[in-house]
């Protein structure tokens, strides 16, 4: 494969980000998304807790795995002791699988292992997750797009490197989203000795990490205990006179901060929109699950999206309600036989949208490829997914996806790279007896069905829901188990 989960790169020690290597511990990160109308036990000012809430669902990108008792949550390859109750959980992406029963979907990544595949091991329990990694690329999501970003003993340098990592943290939390810190260098008066580090070097470490967030135009919310909180403010109307202190990071002179898929970080304050009073959500409001999911993004409100607008985005509503009952009638879809499904060509997440009432996750891939940059509405609405270029391998493990929907992928990269890669591609990703559904002309079909006829896909192609006369047709492909011959590998 021409990249092998390299969507971004995590950089876990102390070495310029120029280095592009990666240390020897395995590292994590997480992403949530909860359908509660709030996200509890949050922050906790004197002895009493404090709900935050959020337009849920809250979508929180999350560093590392360890404990963290304050959130009641964990995510760990080792075992950790959650909370005061001493309750453990041994298995990866714990923390994912615990919120599961609280109606929370919690996608993990961390880099490739070669002794814990954490990423495979979630998948296969039917948690979100992904390979990737942080150092010197952007994370390949939009700006504003998670509620929440969290990192607990990551060992990620915040303050260094003219505060680098936490300027992109600050550019896909949303508006009045938070950052959550836990392990070193929190508490270290108390946790010095166990760190093996002096009280001055980290002490040093937590102001530099102080001042940047203070330059970025944070407000920290709460310290307690192992935990420290800070708030990205609503909008940068207060944020001039901040910079006029700190002149690093300075405010970043790029056009599209949505730009993310092999570009590089900057250590920059990414700039939003201005607004008419301080109480405003810069780039606007979004509303409470489940309403959020269905109501017009703001993104599509304000025509940042080429070619779609509220007109379009309600028919875009109606058109996957007809669609899914398609579905239902020719796939298994509604029966509970999928649960990591992967939408290749997401639009507007209308598949997803779709989706909502069944125990499904539904990971939405917009092509870098695509005329249409619609990631950022796609969270907007509450969804998850990630940026994509079909040429290259997905970031993930073999086998570890139920349903791959592709509508109109292959007119898109046929005149790109050879389709038969990308089908290969999708095959690794396919469990046995996993199924592709597949929309396209009948021409681009009839090439898919030859070329998965010699995967030993099982298939037949359809007529669109709309009637035989309509040029668009739908490939409906279950991938077939099977092993190879023992007389093969002599």
């Amino acid at each position: 494969m021409s990249r092998s989960g390299a969507s971004f790169q995590l950089h876990q020690s102390t070495r310029t980000p120029s280095s592009g290597r990666r240390a020897g511990t395995s590292l994590g990160l997480t992403i949530s998304l909860t359908r509660s109308s709030a996200l509890r036990r949050l922050c906790r000012t004197g002895s009493k807790w404090r709900e935050t809430s959020f337009g849920s669902p809250a979508v929180a990108l999350c560093f590392h795995m360890v404990l963290m008792h304050t959130l009641m949550t964990l995510l760990s390859s080792s075992r950790c002791r959650m909370g005061r109750s001493g309750r453990q959980l041994t298995r990866a992406a714990g923390w994912g699988a615990y919120l599961l029963k609280r109606n929370i979907i919690a996608m993990s990544f961390a880099p490739r292992d070669t002794h814990e595949a954490q990423v495979q091991f979630a998948l296969e329990r039917g948690v979100l997750a992904i390979i990737g990694v942080m150092g010197t690329q952007r994370l390949p999501y939009p700006s504003r797009a998670f509620d929440m970003a969290q990192c607990s003993r990551c060992l990620i340098p915040w303050g260094g490197h003219d505060g680098l990592y936490l300027a992109e943290v600050d550019r896909v939390l949303r508006p009045g989203g938070y950052w959550i810190l836990s392990g070193p260098p929190i508490n270290w008066k108390t946790h010095h000795h166990g760190w093996q580090r002096t009280e001055e070097n980290l002490k040093q470490e937590q102001d530099k990490i102080e001042d940047v967030a203070r330059s970025l135009c944070w407000n920290k919310v709460a310290e307690k205990e192992d935990l420290s909180i800070w708030q990205k403010p609503k909008n940068h109307l207060e944020c001039a006179n901040i910079k006029k202190k700190f002149k690093i990071p300075h405010i970043c002179k790029s056009d599209n901060p949505d730009a993310a898929w092999y570009k590089k970080m900057e250590s920059c304050l990414t700039p939003l929109r201005e607004v008419s009073n301080q109480g405003s959500i810069a780039g606007g409001d979004v509303e409470k699950w489940p309403e959020r999911a269905f109501t017009v993004p703001p993104r599509v409100k304000r025509g940042t999206i080429p070619g779609i607008d509220g007109k379009k985005f309600e028919e875009d509503k109606k058109l996957w309600e007809k669609r899914l009952a398609y579905y239902k009638r020719t796939t298994p879809i509604a029966e509970g036989r999928y649960r990591n499904v992967m939408d290749m060509n997401a639009n507007l997440g209308g598949f997803a949208a779709s989706l909502i009432k069944y125990p499904v996750w539904v990971m939405n891939v917009v092509p870098v490829n695509s005329d249409k940059d619609t990631l950022g509405a796609i969270y907007e609405r509450g969804f998850i997914g990630t940026y994509q270029d079909w040429c290259e391998a997905f970031s993930t493990y073999p086998r570890t996806y139920d349903l791959l929907h592709a509508d109109n992928l292959f007119s898109i990269y046929q005149d790109r790279c050879d389709i038969t890669d990308i089908l290969l591609e999708m095959d690794r990703m396919l469990r046995p007896e996993g199924t592709a559904i597949i929309r396209d002309t009948v021409d681009v079909l009839t090439k898919v069905q030859a070329i998965s006829k010699r995967m030993r896909w099982e298939s037949r192609i359809l007529d669109h829901e709309d009637g035989p006369f309509n040029p668009e047709k739908v490939l409906v492909a279950v991938k077939t188990y099977w092993t190879a011959d023992p007389s093969e590998h002599s």
